[in-house]
């Protein structure tokens, strides 16, 4: 038998409850209903008034309860909030999404618009959209929209990341605006495909019209030297076929980019690749030119990897390092690699302290066919950069003419299973 003294805790314990449900639904920010049809109660709050109403309705114990959210994003939910709910939505998507502030401050980055930039996406939110960009204020179509408070349907943009743009403006009860939404289109790779749609076209001409012809000079060249004089068999020797196997390797390489050989995929470790694999590869060609190899590798990648074919991937990295060797001027050369992990990708810099590269051409370093030596095919960028995209990755460059280059690998990385 429960004491005076229990039953009044447990009536104040009660009376106390109800309150705390009374103050949370208060600070419930949006409208809502509730309807009991057990205990015949509807529960309901609306949009100015803090206090819920409880209406007795008819009771039906084979009915559901209803709760029903009348919630406006915008207005009724803190935005910040939506935009930390929308952020690993929208790293899904392929094109780039960025949101800013009235004052062009960044307040949501997605993966894909951070990782074609070059930039770490924590980092930059919270800054001005001309450090995302690095182009002029009035290119930036984003705060062209904040000036005119005019949103831009599917706008042709010509800066250097070359595209599609539109983007939409969110105000405030009282019109100022919220936030000034933007997606970009890029065309760059639509460029680059169609580049290489026209190079396979060609190299299938090429293949076709010189292979052949090729094949039987050389093969009559190799018949004729017995019935030669010795000046002309070491003329044939050391020119005409030397010169015949470099125009059928410019072709396979060709072919190699228009139509890239099976992959043999697996999971590597990269640091361990590097490590291993890659360093007894290289350290051979730089003892053999006097270039200095270094490295610095993410701990963090330790237990991360890439599936690629290894082959193909030393290869890339068998033509950066003859690119820089070749490019070398008079002062020893510094070739330095290191991994790190960024926004779910692994980066590879690939560092040298060469003669860089003038701005005039570094736009078309990997086109097929250029090329600034006298001997040089101008396929071996191509090429790479070919066998990166193939894997799902990118390739790009920077450099400071006079103070050297870095080339940047972007690979999807994978936890070991």
């Amino acid at each position: 038998m429960e004491t005076h003294e229990q039953l009044k805790r447990k009536i104040n314990d009660l009376e106390e409850e109800v309150k705390l449900y009374k103050r949370f639904i208060e600070h419930i920010p949006f409208p809502f209903s509730y309807v009991d049809h057990e205990i015949g109660k509807m529960l309901k709050k609306e949009n100015d008034i803090s206090t819920p109403i409880v209406e007795r309705i008819e009771k039906n114990e084979r009915q559901k309860p209803i709760l029903q959210w009348k919630m406006d994003l915008q207005k009724d939910y803190p935005f910040e909030q939506v935009e930390q709910f929308l952020a690993p939505i929208f790293d899904l998507v392929s094109h780039h999404i960025v949101f800013v502030d009235a004052d062009g401050i960044i307040t949501l980055c997605n993966l894909q618009a951070a990782n074609d930039v070059g930039v770490n996406r924590d980092e930059i939110i919270g800054k001005h959209i001309r450090e995302l960009l690095n182009i002029p204020d009035e290119q930036i179509m984003t705060l062209k929209t904040l000036r005119t408070k005019q949103p831009l349907y599917n706008c042709e943009v010509l800066d250097r990341y070359y595209g599609i743009i539109n983007t939409r403006i969110l105000y405030n009860e009282d019109g100022s605006i919220k936030r000034v939404i933007s997606m970009f289109q890029s065309l760059n790779q639509m460029k680059e495909a169609e580049k290489l749609a026209i190079a396979g076209r060609i190299a299938a001409g090429i293949a076709h019209e010189i292979r052949n012809p090729l094949t039987t000079v050389r093969g009559y060249l190799q018949f004729l030297k017995e019935q030669l004089p010795e000046h002309i068999v070491t003329l044939i020797e050391q020119l005409l076929i030397p010169e015949l196997d470099r125009a059928n390797d410019i072709i396979t390489d060709f072919l190699n980019i228009a139509k890239p050989n099976e992959m043999k995929v697996e999971w590597i470790g990269i640091n361990e690749f590097i490590q291993n694999d890659l360093d007894l590869l290289l350290r051979s060609e730089a003892l053999l030119h006097n270039v200095e190899l270094s490295y610095d590798l993410d701990e963090k990648l330790q237990h991360h990897g890439v599936y690629i074919d290894k082959n193909q991937l030393m290869q890339v990295f068998i033509n950066l390092l003859r690119n820089a060797i070749e490019a070398k001027t008079g002062k020893s050369l510094n070739v330095h690699i290191q991994t790190a992990l960024h926004n779910n990708l692994v980066q590879i810099y690939v560092r040298d302290n060469g003669p860089g590269i003038p701005p005039t051409i570094i736009h078309h370093i990997f086109d097929p066919f250029f090329s600034t030596k006298q001997t040089g095919t101008g396929l071996g960028l191509s090429l790479s950069r070919k066998i990166i995209e193939l894997h799902k990755g990118s390739m790009r460059v920077q450099s400071e003419f006079g103070r050297g280059t870095c080339f940047i690998i972007e690979l999807p990385i994978y936890l070991k299973k």
